[in-house]
């Protein structure tokens, strides 16, 4: 079984109807976003959580990765087999690889981005919603608490019309008590000065309830 569908069967996503990782049929709950279920074993895929259903998914390596290495060629393999079209490795990525990996579903692009300069991603999820038939992006760092969730929490902002206030505190909830260099608020206040809401990439009310959280 492919390592995606065993994460959710063990409860990673908290309910069968939302198995199939490209369905956009509803958003997912507050349980889900924040959940912090097992992550299976799956060494990369710690803290798996939705943030946009069908669209944007963010984790982190288990345990943390100090190498600092990304995704191994295995893992890149299964997210594509998974449907998952792109990753992104945020405010990491020393000494890693980042390419195409192809596999049966199409192809999974795997680059690297900066919580501080959120726009690559931003269009990429955009691009995502705006074809159905492409599979989601997944957003991952080091741990999938940090940076992963800054980058969730803009989304947020840029597509389902949350305010600034709401997302941090849905970062701050989904952090697992993990501490920040020089204060948490003052972190993730640094990483939203750089952040403001794209108009070339708003999407429709229907887009929003397909994919934006309940």
């Amino acid at each position: 079984m492919r390592f995606l569908t065993s994460l959710i069967f063990i409860g990673v996503l908290a309910t069968a109807a939302n198995s199939d990782v490209t369905s956009r049929n509803g958003g997912p709950s507050n349980s889900q976003m924040l959940s912090r279920g097992s992550d299976g074993g799956v060494d990369g895929v710690a803290f798996f959580r939705p943030v946009l259903s069908g669209v944007l998914y963010r984790s982190g390596f288990k345990g943390g990765d100090k190498g600092r290495t990304g995704l191994s060629d295995a893992q890149r393999k299964a997210l594509c087999d998974e449907g998952f079209s792109a990753g992104y490795y945020a405010d990491f990525g020393k000494n890693t690889e980042y390419g195409r990996t192809s596999c049966g579903n199409g192809a999974f692009d795997y680059q690297s981005a900066r919580s501080s300069r959120p726009g690559s991603v931003m269009a990429a999820v955009h691009e995502v919603i705006e074809d159905p038939g492409k599979g989601p992006v997944l957003v991952h760092c080091m741990w999938g608490v940090h940076s992963s969730g800054a980058l969730s929490a803009m989304a947020l902002v840029q597509f389902c019309g949350w305010t600034e206030e709401r997302a941090k505190e849905y970062w701050n909830d989904a952090r697992n008590g993990a501490p920040c260099s020089g204060g948490c608020d003052q972190w993730i206040d640094s990483k939203f000065s750089n952040f403001s809401v794209d108009p070339s990439l708003k999407i429709s009310a229907e887009q929003q309830a397909a994919i934006c959280p309940k």
